[in-house]
């Protein structure tokens, strides 16, 4: 339930204009620092099912060494592609293939620690040169990402999800529960805490429903949890409602609230 959203988040101060504000850069810091704490948890309770203490180490000991190592030293190396792009007028069959390996060593390497493979493919777009190499390998990506892939893991969390399961008054009433908790726990809590930190109203509003909205990786979790027996399918089903309705509340929310400001660029 701490997850956030990381991508829907980025992709929304990017089409606001507030990537690179003050504003933005505290919305997303705090879903980065938000999201590798919850990995961490995750990795700690795994441990816990398994009884098994060198899982967390590993996960967590593992996690933080890659991301040392990806901002010292690989961002440095990955340079090499925007001179090879420069180089080369453009992004080749080449240079594509070598990120596309390098994409999935990252995506093993942290697979094999115990945080999943979809920690180490972020870290690795994360500290990727800005450019037109960025610009580019997203052009010949984004079309196979967004209307193929992603598609395809939606459809597998939808397949886990049994609505059928939910079907006493107490079910459902622990359903709304778990959602109002949810709202609370997170929006509304990080909403006061950028108020405190010196935001105005509007601006504290507007980061309690970006950090609400938990959409991908929320389901990502959830499915592991299942996978992993730590969760019941119908917990799972519970969840995913919770996911979905936080997910879709931030859209409206971020887009009325934003409304007849400086910054309004998003749509809803």
């Amino acid at each position: 339930m701490t997850i956030t959203a990381f991508p829907m988040l980025a992709r929304i101060l990017y089409e606001c204009g507030l990537a690179q504000t003050r504003f933005g850069t505290l919305a997303l810091g705090a879903a980065s620092v938000d999201n590798g704490v919850a990995w961490c948890l995750l990795a700690i309770v795994l441990a816990s099912v398994k009884n098994s203490l060198s899982i967390a180490i590993l996960a967590i000991g593992g996690g933080i060494c890659y991301v040392l190592f990806a901002i010292f030293l690989a961002q440095p190396l990955l340079r090499a592609f925007t001179r090879m792009t420069k180089r080369d007028a453009g992004v080749n069959k080449q240079t594509l293939t070598l990120m596309l390996i390098i994409l999935m060593f990252c995506a093993w390497f942290t697979d094999v620690t115990g945080i999943y493979a979809i920690f180490g493919a972020f870290v690795l777009g994360a500290v990727t040169p800005r450019g037109e190499f960025a610009q580019q390998i997203r052009q010949h990506t984004e079309f196979l990402t967004t209307s193929f892939l992603l598609p395809i893991f939606f459809v597998f969390s939808g397949l886990n999800t049994k609505i059928g399961l939910i079907n006493t008054p107490t079910l459902w009433g622990i359903t709304f529960l778990i959602i109002a908790i949810a709202i609370l726990g997170k929006g509304v809590a990080c909403m006061l805490a950028a108020k405190l930190a010196g935001e105005n109203w509007r601006e504290s509003a507007t980061i309690g429903a970006l950090m609400n909205a938990r959409g991908l990786m929320e389901l990502i979790i959830l499915n592991i949890g299942l996978e992993q027996g730590i969760i019941t399918p119908t917990l799972f089903t519970i969840m995913v409602i919770m996911a979905v309705i936080t997910t879709l509340m931030a859209s409206s929310l971020i887009a009325f609230l934003l409304q007849g400001t400086s910054y309004e660029k998003y749509s809803a």
